[in-house]
């Protein structure tokens, strides 16, 4: 942001006066966002790590449990319990495995959260400077930044088709359409 000390800080839309200005609305409405998406993150992070590594202990007491019942003898009573025992280990075992799987999506949505945060910090110091507020290389600039932070191929596709002229509404479905086809194929990270 520009050291503008004397600019009023809250919104004066209510009651405007000569100091009126919808570049210093429009800076407050996206650091308000960018605020809110950061402390989202950081309140359900804490929540998230608890989750992940209970998941994660309970993933090795059920391995232990499940190597414990495999040296159970196979015969009688003991063998109907063990056969019991057994699916019922890989059945869990299999939902914690698809629990730590939904944990690191949830770590994926937590990085493109921050980007759009700190992509929506940028913005806003790019809109409060205006030196730089009606340059077009520093929207570029801006842009070109934005840009390096995506990490699939899919996230620029979108970009570049929104910075080429389709609707947002139609690039976002079509990253959405193609997220969804590519749905079966899990990215473990």
């Amino acid at each position: 942001m520009t050291d503008e000390t004397n600019q009023p800080r809250g919104t004066s839309a209510h009651m405007p006066d000569l100091n009126w200005s919808q570049v210093r609305e429009t800076v407050l409405m996206l650091e308000l966002s960018a605020v809110q998406i950061e402390a989202a993150m950081k309140d359900s992070n804490a929540s998230v790590e608890v989750l992940t590594d209970s998941f994660t202990t309970m993933a090795g007491y059920m391995r232990m449990i499940s190597d414990t019942v495999q040296t159970l003898p196979d015969q009688g009573e003991v063998g109907v319990a063990k056969q019991n025992l057994t699916g019922v280990s890989e059945h869990v075992s299999g939902m914690v495995h698809q629990a730590i799987i939904a944990f690191q999506f949830y770590d994926k949505l937590v990085q493109r959260l921050a980007h759009v945060g700190l992509s929506l910090g940028d913005l806003s110091d790019l809109v409060a400077d205006s030196r730089r507020l009606f340059n077009p290389a520093e929207w570029v600039g801006l842009q070109d930044k934005i840009k390096t932070k995506y990490s699939t191929r899919e996230e620029i596709a979108m970009f570049d088709a929104v910075m080429n002229g389709m609707p947002v509404q139609e690039a976002v479905d079509k990253y959405m359409a193609e997220m969804k086809e590519k749905s079966d194929d899990i990215e473990l990270f």
